[in-house]
């Protein structure tokens, strides 16, 4: 736990950037921003590239997913990639302000946020909770917008393998009855605008299965929240 610790200090500290190793630069410099971080049309309910002029993709058009709006601030690419995987495996919780910051700056991020009633982190099994020793979706969260987070009231029942280990149709029907509401919460959430928080989406199966639960719980507007989108 302590060297946990120590790694997320060291990362809110560190002066040099952990895209390029610029010395000094902040923990993402501007040029690696510039490079790397250009916004980019994309789909209005599941975040994937579109071409300019485009306004949500073929497969949403034809199956409109249970999100109201999906934003992400990059694709699940180099160096983001890495970047992430020290986030959630490797106990860099420092991380979390920077690609918190980096999503702010997406379009249309920070203002909705600012309509939004509440952030739900995704969360985690007990069983992953356990392994990883934190939820980076909340920290995310968290670093989005603390006075709004709320991480009690989205639960996950079951713990199934994780996303990336499946095949497309295995990721479409792990989380089948995975999520549900804190019951004596739920009733807050009856016409509420909430956004969905996670560090990245794949498929969409998991912010789905999640949305679905929520719409059924009464909730007005769901939007999904991704750094990193894969393509």
């Amino acid at each position: 736990m302590l060297s946990k610790m120590f790694t997320g200090l060291i990362d809110t500290v560190a002066s040099q950037c952990q895209v390029c190793r610029q010395w000094p630069a902040h923990a993402i410099c501007e040029d690696c921003v510039n490079q790397f971080a250009q916004p980019q049309p994309r789909c209005l309910t599941c975040a994937l590239p579109v071409p300019a002029g485009l306004t949500q993709c073929g497969a949403c058009l034809k199956a409109p997913p249970p999100l109201d709006q999906c934003l992400a601030a990059v694709d699940y690419a180099y160096p983001w990639s890495n970047l992430i995987a020290d986030f959630k495996f490797r106990s860099h919780t420092g991380l979390a302000h920077h690609l918190a910051k980096l999503l702010k700056a997406s379009p249309w991020v920070e203002p909705t946020l600012d309509e939004a009633d509440v952030l739900l982190p995704m969360p985690l099994s007990k069983e992953r909770l356990a392994e990883r020793g934190y939820n980076q979706a909340l920290l995310l969260a968290k670093a989005l917008c603390p006075a709004k987070t709320q991480p009690e009231v989205l639960l996950r029942l079951l713990h199934t393998p994780a996303q990336h280990t499946l095949g497309r149709s295995e990721r479409l029907h792990a989380l089948d009855h995975a999520f549900t509401l804190e019951p004596f919460l739920a009733a807050g959430l009856s016409g509420a605008h909430v956004v969905l928080i996670d560090d990245v989406m794949t498929t969409g199966a998991s912010l789905y299965a999640a949305a679905q639960v929520l719409r059924s719980g009464g909730v007005k507007r769901i939007t999904g929240m991704v750094f990193a989108r894969t393509c």
